[in-house]
């Protein structure tokens, strides 16, 4: 048996990355009717080696959204159900004792997987929540002491449904911050409506099907093309100025922490490769400051109970922190 490991495929450059993205964000599209923007937002997430993170009221197609750019993406993919009564082990795997080795074995969960679809994650308990922490970090589970690895790539797209609705837990905090980004689709408007309805029609079916434009190995490559492009160091103070900034807003009493500046500087350096460039403007990380920084900030009692919105806060923060100056092209690093 040759235990050598496999080499890890040639990383695209940003023209190729530009090109796949593209292809991926089409074939969601054709399905997934007025989400254009979220959805580029979360393949930059994706792409930056982060996990997403979609909430809105039910019925506007978080679910779809979800499955679908797993889809297109292809890589193997498993759906989670999340429910009140759902246990760790569940979702972690557990191990069973089998007769013909007359010994306990491991049966993994459906952790194991490339792309985990965990479907309205916040009607599950706290403690159940919590089981996805180690995975999400670490990229590995352990049961009963024993660590097992999870596939690479290894990527965590949820859905939730806002607190208020019955049935609801709210994520703790330190799982939220987990997530690259939090994304809203909202509602369509009257035509993009229209156009959800017209293609049920035509399709004659109720599931919509999309299928793989790349896969797994294409996915690595070109989360590896992302690790090389340019962030000039004007751009790194930036995504550190917005991130120390919600720490020092009134309304908030516990700000981003650092592995918020890190997801702004990570996704807006996806999303500037997803356009074909090899280096980050300042316009990228503003692109993606809601996404991610709005979901990490705690607010006051006071704030709370007024109904502030964090994104609002956050766009507030954007409109008053100086950016850098226009970043010129830069060659892109080896």
């Amino acid at each position: 048996m040759n235990d050598t490991p496999a080499a890890a495929p040639a990383p695209f450059d940003p023209p190729a990355i530009a090109r796949a993205a593209a292809a991926i964000l089409a074939a969601v599209e054709d399905v997934v009717i007025g989400q254009a923007a979220p959805l580029r937002i979360a393949l930059a997430s994706i792409l930056a080696g982060g996990h997403v993170l979609f909430e809105d009221v039910p019925g506007l197609g978080k679910t779809l959204a979800a499955r679908s750019l797993a889809s297109a993406m292809g890589l193997p993919f498993r759906r989670l159900q999340c429910t009140p009564d759902l246990l760790p082990s569940d979702i972690t795997g557990s191990f069973v004792y089998a007769p013909d080795a007359a010994d306990f074995v491991f049966r993994p969960g459906p952790l194991f997987t490339g792309l985990l679809l965990a479907d309205e994650l916040n009607r599950t308990a706290p403690k159940t929540q919590s089981a996805l922490l180690e995975a999400m970090a670490e990229g590995q589970v352990t049961v009963e002491g024993t660590s097992f690895p999870l596939p690479r790539p290894f990527h965590v797209i949820a859905t939730a449904n806002p607190i208020e609705y019955e049935g609801t837990y709210a994520l703790p905090e330190a799982q939220l911050d987990r997530f690259f980004v939090r994304l809203s689709v909202g509602y369509p408007d009257r035509a993009q409506e229209e156009l959800v309805l017209a293609n049920r029609i035509s399709r004659r079916k109720e599931v919509a099907e999309v299928a793989a434009v790349v896969h797994a190995d294409d996915l690595a490559a070109m989360q590896a093309g992302v690790e090389r492009v340019h962030v000039d160091a004007d751009i790194v103070r930036y995504c550190v100025d917005l991130a120390a900034a919600t720490r020092t807003d009134p309304a908030v009493e516990v700000g981003a922490s650092p592995r918020g500046s890190q997801a702004l500087m990570l996704v807006g350096r996806a999303l500037a490769v997803i356009d074909g460039r090899d280096y980050v403007t300042p316009d990228d990380v503003k692109a993606v400051a809601v996404p991610a920084l709005a979901h990490r900030l705690s607010l006051t009692p006071a704030a709370w109970a007024a109904g502030t919105d964090p994104a609002r806060i956050v766009e507030g923060i954007v409109g008053r922190v100086a950016g850098p100056p226009a970043v010129a092209r830069a060659t892109v690093e080896v």
